[in-house]
């Protein structure tokens, strides 16, 4: 008696080799739009990678280029910095020692700025104290990290409660920034709203020898919450 297994059609039909309806059908797109471009599969991934590209740049990071000595000495001009969207989408808010690049239209002019973020939402912000540095909720901020070599907190002395949702925004270059400083008196008191804020710059880029990772200072770190007595939604005044 032939015991060997005869295979049945169900059998020969689902052999991994034999390609399914759904297998033969699956990406068919691919080569009739391959033969509808000019240069056939070579465009047809230029044009993925632009639009995967795109899609990157306008919703999870952006290159941005330093325009201004503001920031120095840590970002110098012509700096290429990688600006993550996603830093504050899902809840996250900037914090004190951020820096951030936002949307100065209506506060700053129209373009985008890149700034350190000193005050958030609550905040008194005061500069300066006895030895000259800049106060907030009470605590001395010592930023001899990244401030400017030879500058001073600020020659421009301000006392500001920063409003709910809004921020306090300096250069490190205070010599040669135009910040939250040249606005008090402007509409909105020179704080951005949180919801301007573009995103936070992470890295340094380029050039090759001056990349580096842009982490939170320390500075801010014992700075205390704002009192809950504080008139979070005050504006700048003094």
């Amino acid at each position: 008696m032939d015991t060997e297994a005869q295979p049945t059609e169900r059998d020969r039909s689902s052999h991994p080799d034999s390609p399914g309806p759904e297998g033969r059908s699956r990406f068919a797109w691919v080569p009739r739009v391959a033969e509808w471009l000019p240069g056939g599969r070579i465009t047809l991934t230029l044009v993925a990678c632009l639009v995967f590209l795109l899609v990157l740049n306008a919703f999870v990071v952006q290159p941005f280029q330093i325009p201004s000595g503001s920031m120095e000495q840590g970002l110098r001009i012509g700096d290429r910095v990688l600006v993550n969207k996603l830093a504050y989408r899902f809840g996250a808010r900037p914090s004190r020692g951020d820096v951030i690049v936002f949307d100065g239209t209506g506060y700053f002019g129209h373009a985008d700025y890149i700034k350190r973020v000193v005050g958030v939402g609550g905040d008194h912000v005061v500069c300066c104290d006895e030895k000259g540095r800049i106060e907030v909720n009470g605590r001395a901020v010592d930023e001899s990290a990244f401030l400017y070599p030879g500058d001073s907190a600020s020659s421009v002395p301000f006392d500001v409660v920063v409003p709910a949702g809004r921020l306090f925004v300096l250069g490190d270059h205070r010599s040669d920034s135009s910040d939250s400083r040249d606005h008090l008196g402007s509409p909105g008191g020179g704080m951005i709203p949180v919801g301007d804020v573009v995103g936070r710059a992470d890295w340094i880029l380029w050039p090759y020898d001056h990349r580096s990772h842009l982490t939170r200072p320390s500075a801010y770190a014992r700075v205390p919450a704002p009192r809950a007595e504080q008139p979070a939604g005050a504006g700048a005044h003094g």
